[in-house]
């Protein structure tokens, strides 16, 4: 997909942050896979270079939204609620160009004494409860993943393919690692993945093991210039070349509020707060991803969720750390 681009400056001044526990006790550490939950940061242990003219703005839409992310980042999972509720409430004045950081290249380093997969495991387990997402820390025991650069890559295929698809085969994968505990690194996974959205398998393997690469590369160069160095990072830009950005898993609130300055006169989508409308945009719901699409109180989503499941309407998936619920039929026409 092309671009027309009007020539911005951004230039990042971003602190850096050490990760810590829900507990708050600070521990020296770059390790991206130990992510902040105060600040709601996966960052990178190399600083990137923010010193790049960098041209971005929206061609379609009156805001373009360059979204900076990676598989296996549990911050962007925290996210999901915030993002899918942009989508419903935005979606027709926002256009949202997905963005592969690199988080994980492999276990190469030792940093803040994470040197290991099993050492993220206990991490994960925390900052589900503080994202109040379901993780399960587990895949770093049975299964742990090297990088997180093959499921990035086989994202960019999917993408050279169909990019709607692609972001139903990422929410795919992001489920496999946060709750299934799978490889996601494995091919077997990422073809299952793209079996259930529709996506071509001989195209996608093909792409996978060849120029999909490269345009994984274009997004880290991109990543470089703009300065990102944690995820989630957006870039809120209208057809000006004015910029919000909003770093970090923040409230819907911050989100919202880049749009509004950027367009202070937009109109925000009601849409069907139904939970059968809800369900035919998006076929999986976390119990708090449907608390911020509904505006139902957190302690009740559970049990309305559970009473369709009874009901035959709904199937539940139940990990040690949270449950996500989906719809009882295959999945067509669903937009993530």
């Amino acid at each position: 997909m092309k671009w027309i681009y009007s020539i911005i400056i951004i230039m990042l001044i971003l602190e850096t942050t050490n990760c810590q526990a829900q507990t708050n006790k600070k521990m020296e550490n770059n390790n991206p896979l130990m992510c902040n939950p105060d600040s709601g940061i996966c960052e990178i242990p190399v600083k990137m270079a923010a010193n790049d003219t960098v041209v971005m703005n929206s061609e379609k839409k009156p805001i373009k939204v360059i979204y900076y992310t990676d598989p296996i980042c549990s911050s962007c999972w925290g996210i999901e609620p915030q993002l899918r509720k942009l989508k419903l409430e935005y979606g027709n004045n926002i256009e949202i160009e997905y963005r592969m950081g690199g988080l994980l290249p492999d276990w190469s380093y030792n940093s803040g004494g994470i040197s290991k997969p099993s050492d993220v495991a206990h991490h994960w387990d925390e900052v589900s409860i503080y994202y109040d997402m379901p993780i399960d820390g587990d895949v770093w025991l049975e299964d742990p993943l090297a990088s997180s650069y093959p499921p990035s890559i086989a994202f960019k295929a999917a993408q050279i393919q169909d990019n709607e698809k692609a972001i139903l085969f990422l929410r795919e994968i992001r489920e496999m690692v946060f709750l299934q505990k799978k490889n996601i690194t494995k091919w077997e996974h990422l073809e299952f993945a793209a079996k259930v959205v529709g996506l071509d398998i001989i195209e996608l393997k093909s792409d996978f093991e060849g120029k999909a690469e490269a345009f994984f590369n274009e997004d880290l160069k991109l990543g470089r210039q703009l300065g990102v160095r944690g995820f989630p990072t957006m870039f809120f830009t209208d057809t000006l070349g004015k910029t919000e950005i909003v770093y970090g898993s923040k409230p819907y609130s911050a989100f919202e509020n880049a749009i509004k300055k950027l367009q202070p006169n937009i109109v925000k989508n009601y849409y069907d707060k139904n939970l059968t409308a809800i369900f035919s945009h998006y076929h999986s719901l976390t119990a708090k991803e449907y608390t911020e699409l509904t505006g139902t109180p957190r302690q009740e989503s559970e049990q309305i969720l559970d009473d369709l499941v009874i009901k035959g309407g709904l199937a539940k998936q139940t990990t040690k750390n949270g449950a996500i619920w989906k719809i009882r039929r295959e999945y067509q026409n669903l937009k993530d």
